[in-house]
């Protein structure tokens, strides 16, 4: 085995314990203070293969996502959403988790499972039993950039503790994106079927029903609006379960990456990275503005005010991705959809329509029978679609966009991986807070 292949046996449990934020890498100065130091090395790239591995790491696809559900009827087995597993775990096996990857030379969008054929998605399979990460990593990648794209380091745009570090010449920056629409509509049709029967209130509309008014079961719906029962939910505390939800996915892709560069003997660190607007224009999604009163739905009164005070400034948002004609993340919402009852029937039929991955489309799965177990999956109900479309309708009419407090894509941490200057640490640092992979790394990996 050659030294750089060793990583693949390093301990699981010698990585937790080893695992640090070791941010100071070839290249790099801190400017002053208690630790003020500049470094005596050039900055040194990541290879592609370091790149590759990491990649992987954070969201290489592994083969079928198991399924093992109780699909009885009514039991809940139709919220799942995929049948392609990747490194990480997804809420309903949705894997809608985009990542964005960057250097000096160019900026990368890996392609999900569901952006994939089937015919690519097996080859990406074959090259990844194969170790072939490389392979893995050119399949997937589309060149979005050719450069580093990122919003400035200042406030607001990062915090000011990481401005002396981030986005310096050699590193490699890993952007994990979220497609909330995707993951809001489906958790949306699992809370308003027969069995879970949530009721949603609008807290800006004095905790009015939200669009949902005649499926209350007050009114001869199935929908719980009772409030002594706890199914009624504001609008803000169902989005935020959902935001939580797609934050777990994309911390699963960062504990990755930290492990991973433990093992590869690479320094990195997690950070925030919670602006939209800002990281959005950099990487050139198409976007929209509309007032911040409006974004932020805020109360009559207070709008008023703020007009007053020619405070309400435009809020910019993003849309989706395109290139060259080739939309590369489509949310489900307009503009890429009509209406929001259209987005609503695109993901039901991407689950259960003709070819979808519950239908037709199952041979993606792991199952040893897959038509046999797709016979015994049934469908969403229509008392569930028909209250999905009624909320979403009625959200995207009182915001202007879905949902209604974030936009559809959303990042909040980001990482950055660099090749550690030893030196910094030796100076400041006991030696053991650098393990030997990494004092080792440049000799196994660069011949230096």
């Amino acid at each position: 085995m050659a030294a750089s292949d060793t990583w693949q046996s390093f301990p699981l449990i010698e990585g937790l314990k080893s695992r640090r934020a070791r941010r100071f890498g070839m290249g790099m100065t801190v400017p002053g203070g208690p630790l003020e130091y500049r470094s005596k090395h050039e900055p040194v790239p990541l290879t592609e293969e370091e790149q590759a591995i990491l990649t992987f790491a954070a969201c290489g696809i592994t083969g079928p996502a198991l399924n093992d559900w109780n699909w009885e009827k009514g039991k809940g087995g139709n919220v799942m959403a995929g049948v392609v597993g990747r490194t990480i775990s997804s809420s309903d096996a949705l894997q809608s988790g985009a990542m964005v990857v960057m250097d000096d030379e160019a900026t990368y969008l890996i392609r999900r499972p569901g952006d994939l054929s089937t015919t690519e998605l097996n080859e990406v399979k074959e090259l990844v039993a194969k170790n072939d990460f490389v392979g893995a990593y050119r399949a997937t990648r589309v060149k979005i950039g050719s450069e580093r794209r990122h919003p400035p380091v200042e406030s607001p745009y990062n915090l000011t503790g990481n401005e002396w570090s981030l986005h310096t010449p050699g590193s490699t920056y890993f952007l994990p994106i979220e497609d909330l629409s995707y993951l809001y509509i489906n958790i949306l049709l699992e809370f308003f079927n027969e069995e879970m029967a949530v009721f949603c209130l609008d807290e800006r509309r004095f905790f009015l029903p939200a669009g949902l008014g005649k499926f209350g079961k007050s009114k001869g719906g199935h929908l719980d609006d009772d409030p002594r029962k706890l199914k009624s939910m504001p609008m803000e505390y169902a989005e935020r379960l959902l935001v939580e939800t797609a934050c777990i996915e994309m911390g699963m892709m960062l504990q990755n990456l930290g492990l991973v560069s433990q093992a590869l003997g690479l320094g990195g660190f997690p950070h925030y990275t919670g602006h939209d607007g800002g990281w959005f224009e950099a990487l050139d999604f198409r976007m929209a503005e509309m007032p911040i009163s409006q974004y932020f739905r805020v109360p009559t009164l207070a709008k008023m005010v703020l007009k007053l005070r020619r405070q309400d400034a435009g809020f910019a948002y993003p849309l989706g991705l395109e290139r060259d004609g080739e939309v590369l993340l489509k949310p489900y919402c307009p503009p890429y959809y009509e209406s929001m009852e259209a987005a609503v029937h695109a993901v039901v039929e991407r689950k259960f329509g003709e070819n979808g991955i519950y239908r037709g489309g199952i041979g993606r799965g792991g199952w040893r029978e897959p038509e046999k177990v797709a016979a015994g999956i049934s469908g969403i109900s229509q008392k569930a679609i028909d209250a999905t479309v009624a909320f979403c309708e009625y959200t995207y009419k009182k915001s202007g966009r879905f949902p209604s407090y974030l936009p559809a894509y959303h990042t909040q941490m980001g990482f950055q991986s660099v090749h550690l200057d030893v030196d910094f640490y030796d100076e400041f640092y006991d030696p053991s807070v650098v393990p030997e992979v990494h004092r080792s790394h440049l000799r196994d990996w660069h011949g230096r």
